[in-house]
């Protein structure tokens, strides 16, 4: 199934403008909070109505402005709510019973309610109420409930900003791994990298209302390609840039120029260098550093520096490094691997 989203949506000062397609899998939308990621599902599922624009799931038309507008519960849409919104008064059975509401026939209906309480391994807890579970326990049973409905699309709001933090990466497995063993397109929308990294099989950024395409996950990690980009999936450092030839580029914030490995485009507007990037041996992009402080955390040490010639206002340059690899006495100088040196550009022109 294929989710082709094409909508504009104006609230007070802020307008969303969202494009995209959604395939099988899971596309992550990352941005910022107050962005319009939110507000881009919530128009897919019907809850709030673009001004206009059009919205096909696989050959059903969900809204086209002035034409159609499909009720939310006629949509076939499964919308996962950031606090999983659970019947505080049900059961575990009597909740997921809500999503078989259509289904006429007893004995399919309980069919398919026992099958989902295996799945989720939730048949122990199926009398418990919603306070008397776990927040993984929540969020599985709030998944059972969209799921039995058999949506043909499902929606998923900050899934995991409900969990403690060390419950977080173990629910995001279990939760990829479920969504990938279902026929339906997941759209999740999330301002967390790790968690987009870990779920997602692409990602669309979001900057204030305006969604960029989905990109393959690792793609746009390796390569965010826009300063926006840069920021979300977590680079530290970060100047303005200007081409100076094909493959050298002048980190104006910084004072040097830097080699690359990827031909520049004359928009060239910035450069980043994530903090696991630098080398005491590399001999490209090599310069002396002034170190500033450092910070120990559990596994790896975080060294601030700054450049001879950097603008004393911009920030100070991030170094990350594991505790057995750090030299007893700090290098004087730094190097950089053209591959390393990303190249940053405009986003595309808004519509």
């Amino acid at each position: 199934m294929i989710c082709e989203t094409d909508i504009e949506k104006h609230l007070g000062d802020f307008t969303l403008r969202a494009s995209f397609t959604a395939k099988q899998g899971i596309t992550g939308l990352l941005g910022a909070s107050g962005c319009g990621k939110s507000l881009t599902l919530k128009c897919i599922a019907g809850l709030e109505r673009p001004d206009k624009g059009r919205i096909v799931l696989d050959d059903t038309v969900l809204f086209d402005s002035g034409h159609t507008d499909l009720r939310p519960q006629k949509r076939h849409v499964g919308y996962l709510f950031q606090h999983y919104a659970l019947f505080p008064n049900m059961t575990v059975r009597q909740n997921i019973l809500c999503g078989l509401h259509h289904e006429k026939d007893r004995q399919a209906k309980e069919k398919a309610l026992k099958e989902a309480l295996d799945f989720f391994q939730l048949t122990s807890l199926k009398d418990h109420k919603p306070h008397q579970l776990s927040g993984g326990q929540q969020q599985r049973a709030a998944l059972a409930r969209i799921l039995v409905s058999k949506p043909r699309l499902l929606l998923l709001d900050e899934p995991f900003s409900a969990l403690d933090a060390h419950l977080r990466l173990r629910l995001q497995i279990e939760m990829r791994d479920i969504l990938h063993s279902l026929d339906i397109p997941a759209i999740m929308v999330t301002h967390d990298r790790d968690e987009a990294y870990h779920m997602c099989d692409h990602i669309a950024i979001m900057e204030n209302g305006f969604l960029v395409s989905p990109r393959p996950a690792k793609a746009l990690f390796a390569d965010p390609a826009s300063e926006c980009a840069c920021i979300l999936t977590g680079c530290k450092n970060h100047a303005r840039a200007r081409k100076v030839s094909e493959y050298e580029l002048e980190a104006i914030d910084w004072g040097i120029r830097l080699q690359t490995a990827v031909p520049l485009r004359d928009d060239l507007c910035g450069v980043g260098i994530r903090a696991h990037y630098f080398h005491s041996q590399c001999r490209q992009n090599r310069f002396p550093v002034s170190y500033i402080r450092e910070m120990e955390e559990p596994f790896e040490w975080v060294i601030q520096f700054r450049l001879p010639s950097q603008d004393t206002g911009s920030e100070n340059i991030w170094w990350r490094l594991p505790k057995d690899r750090r030299p007893q006495t700090l290098p004087e100088y730094l190097g950089i691997a053209p591959a390393n040196v990303l190249p940053l550009y405009p986003l595309p022109e808004r519509p």
